[in-house]
């Protein structure tokens, strides 16, 4: 059993603040702090207040938020408190991409001592501009690092970034409390209520669940429902609502659902749909989350770990991006194929509960942790040897 460690972890949101990213830290700090490290993390507040609590055995420092631009919260001494932090903490570990962390952090001098690690999320797509600017400090920020985890081989093979640092790179699985998800006897309950409401003219139904922005390819998602002989369940909010202005009849549009509500509504689906059209999309957990209830999925097949997530023909089935015709087409399908549609379930269902738990996820990156400060040890070892050498020859 390994000693306890104190680590802090850097990101933008921790929830409540809904987002894939958000979930997956509570997911992993918890899992630390449960194991016995002490655990903290600091992010940015929806708000311009300082605040403190502990939730799931966890410390969050929520700093305050000035503005936000680009998805990127700007936040009040940042560089400072990760100053402090680095003085206190065993290994710092770093969510990527929060530019203004990373460029904050890059300024101090711990940055170039203090042992650090990240999760590579994504690649900065969009703001093009933006990471001409930001890209001498996104080097520095990942050459200093000790090791980076990325959630699947994808990312480290087509990443601009992370195929130029392969050998620091380690493939890390997202772990879900899998089993909560899987059997749940309420949500199943719950289900059966969502289906009544929503799919009572015994059409199947067809759930997308994310944030309705740009690279989700939601103007694909719209044409699509226009395609399906199902009812499309959308939750989710964002600037491309617009582009569901033309849909279905047979489409509801939900902005929010909590926790417990959004695993009823993966028991309730029959397919979960991810029509995804730029690489922004690393990964979609929601796949995996969907898989814990035994639902398969049809997704865009990326150069990104999306493919990953959800395997062709094993967990689901995947589609060339940006073809509304193809989507339906693979949509219904799968839909009209009970038989197959069942075992595709079936072993996504078991992928996840095998691959994607939280305890994995923990241990695998514990292994992460210890690796970095070995080599920490290893690197301060071989420079004071050295400097010893130069003092003896001189």
């Amino acid at each position: 059993m390994s000693s306890p460690m104190r680590i802090t972890m850097v990101n933008k949101y921790y929830p409540p603040h809904v987002g894939g990213i958000e979930s997956h830290v509570r997911d992993l700090a918890e899992g630390l702090a449960a194991a016995g490290n002490c655990v903290r993390v600091v992010c940015s507040n929806d708000n311009r207040s300082y605040a403190e609590d502990v939730i799931g055995g966890v410390e969050i420092v929520r700093l305050p938020r000035i503005f936000e631009r680009a998805s990127t919260p700007i936040v009040r001494n940042l560089g400072s408190i990760l100053n402090y932090e680095s003085q206190h903490a065993d290994i710092l570990h770093f969510h990527f991409p929060y530019p203004w962390g990373e460029f904050e952090w890059v300024g101090q001098l711990a940055s170039k001592t203090q042992p650090y690690v990240v999760t590579y999320h994504s690649d900065i797509i969009r703001q093009k501009k933006a990471l001409a600017a930001y890209s001498p400090f996104l080097n520095k920020f990942l050459n200093r690092s000790r090791l980076i985890m990325a959630s699947s081989p994808q990312l480290i093979e087509y990443s601009p970034w992370l195929s130029t640092c392969k050998e620091k790179c380690h493939q890390v699985n997202f772990g879900i409390p899998g089993d909560r998800i899987a059997y749940n006897s309420q949500a199943a309950a719950r289900a059966a209520q969502l289906r009544e409401q929503y799919a009572s003219d015994g059409k199947p139904l067809v759930l997308f669940v994310g944030r309705l922005i740009y690279y989700k390819g939601i103007e694909v998602l719209a044409k699509t429902t226009h395609k399906v002989d199902a009812n499309f369940i959308i939750i989710g909010k964002g600037s491309d609502c617009g582009l569901l202005a033309d849909i279905s009849p047979r489409t509801h549009i939900i902005d929010y659902v909590d926790d417990d509500e959004l695993v009823a509504w993966y028991h309730a689906a029959d397919v979960l749909v991810l029509p995804s059209i730029e690489s922004s999309e690393a990964f979609g957990l929601v796949q995996i989350e969907a898989h814990a209830a035994g639902t398969p999925t049809v997704s865009s097949r990326l150069k990104t770990g999306i493919v990953y997530a959800n395997l062709d023909g094993v967990t689901g089935l995947t589609v060339a991006p940006r073809n509304a015709d193809v989507l339906a087409g693979t949509l219904s399908a799968l839909l009209a194929d009970n038989q197959l549609r069942t075992r595709l379930g079936q072993q996504a269902q078991k992928r996840v509960l095998a691959d994607f738990t939280v305890p994995r996820m923990v241990q695998d990156v514990t292994k992460v942790y210890q690796q970095a400060l070995s080599e920490s040890v290893q690197l301060a070892s071989a420079d004071q040897e050295s400097e010893t050498s130069i003092e003896s020859a001189s």
